[in-house]
């Protein structure tokens, strides 16, 4: 980073600068960096805004205004910290409570905005600005930081070795140039003119309005894009659903993306391989997913292998990147007004590397709470691979069955 770079530079001449060398060397280096020059440079530095503007006001007429006032060696007002020694000890107890043992920190369930630190110091005993707590947080190393989604839940101990099976099976199909898809729901969407995030380019103050609570509209309601992506062409579809995410809707899918666009890519194929998610419609133990596949192998007359990837991993799956994110950004920022809206937009999705996506609205009643018995699934005869049977399994169509 820049503030990092200025600020070792900054520690390995300052043993050999006066007051005015500092001084100059700030400006200098605010100067020649450009937007947000002066506040980068002070918080590398240490020294004041105001001492670096004067600096560049020397630089740039050309003249010092201070020639014979170099303060000596010790000179100057101490620094905050050296006066108060517990400031620092105070301050950082203040930023994480929980793990310098104070759980009773009045800030605990507050805003650490500069402002309440500072006031909470006060209160305390301590004289102390907000710009001064700035400082000493830079000199923490603290920085404002968002969230981040890196804890997936417990690892599988066999995970690496299900993304291995997974992959070689891919290969294996793709070879014999049989049709390899991933499948998953993007999440559900309100239907009305709501606030999508995003930004798009508009004239200056000209936002498109909409609605400023997002209460679900009673006739429109939510959609359930169900999307399948053809791994090897690129290729997308997506079957928008509008009642509920079960496994039947997300089978139903899958059957029309083969009779719409499979079909045609592989006139030739004799089996389909499917990489899914471990839960959701189209879970690992969701009986119901089973029995439909069962029903679409014996209609299509494709051998169907399923292999799921472990809990919690559900980002390696292909479709995640490869389309999810692609139609997320097609529509980024535009009202889903209507189902049309809906279907337009993912079908005029499109990326730099030539994906093409095809979508469909599906208006079918997909009821929930459909039970499944545990013998009805063992009747199905499903073909459990010796690797990890839960995850690995195949359909045969009934017609192939001894």
């Amino acid at each position: 980073m820049l503030e990092e770079m200025i600020s070792k530079k900054y520690d390995l001449l300052k043993p050999f600068l006066d007051e005015k060398s500092k001084r100059l060397f700030a400006a200098a280096e605010a100067l020649s960096i450009g937007t947000g020059n002066i506040s980068i440079v002070s918080r590398a530095t240490g020294i004041s805004q105001d001492t670096i503007k004067k600096g560049c006001n020397e630089l740039e007429s050309g003249k010092s205004f201070s020639d014979d006032k170099i303060r000596a060696p010790g000179g100057g007002r101490k620094k905050s910290v050296e006066k108060d020694p517990t400031l620092l000890s105070d301050l950082e107890a203040l930023i994480e409570p929980t793990s310098h043992g104070d759980p009773e920190s009045p800030l605990r369930w507050t805003c650490k905005s500069l402002r309440n630190l500072a006031g909470e110091l006060q209160n305390i005993g301590h004289k102390v600005s907000h710009a001064r707590v700035a400082d000493m947080l830079h000199m923490l190393g603290y920085s404002l930081q968002a969230n981040k989604k890196t804890i997936e839940g417990t690892e599988h101990p066999d995970r690496d070795k299900q993304f291995e099976h997974i992959n070689e099976k891919c290969k294996l199909f793709q070879g014999e140039h049989q049709p390899v898809i991933s499948v998953d729901t993007k999440k559900k969407e309100l239907i009305g003119n709501f606030r999508n995030v995003g930004r798009e380019l508009r004239p200056k103050k000209d936002p498109i309005p909409v609605n400023v609570y997002d209460f679900k509209d009673r006739e429109l309601g939510k959609v359930n894009p169900y999307e399948v992506y053809d791994i090897t062409n690129n290729e997308g579809w997506v079957n928008v659903g509008i009642d509920h995410d079960t496994a039947s809707f997300a089978v139903e899918s899958i059957h029309r993306w083969w009779n719409l666009m499979g079909c045609k890519s592989y006139p030739d194929a004799k089996k389909l391989l499917i990489t899914a998610d471990c839960g959701g419609s189209n879970g690992s133990r969701v009986r119901l997913w089973k029995t439909e596949l069962q029903k679409l192998t014996d209609e299509i007359g494709l051998e169907i292998s399923v292999c799921h990837f472990p809990p919690g991993t559900s980002k390696w799956n292909k479709i995640e990147h490869r389309l999810f994110s692609q139609t997320t950004l097609n529509w980024r920022e535009k009202p889903l007004t209507s189902y049309e809206v809906v279907v337009n937009l993912i079908a005029a999705t499109t990326n730099s590397k030539g994906l093409e996506v095809k979508c469909m609205l599906d208006t079918n009643k997909y009821p929930k709470g459909i039970k499944i018995e545990k013998k009805q699934v063992e009747e199905l005869g499903i073909i459990h691979d010796e690797f990890h049977g839960e995850w690995n399994y195949t359909f045969k169509p009934k017609n192939m069955v001894n």
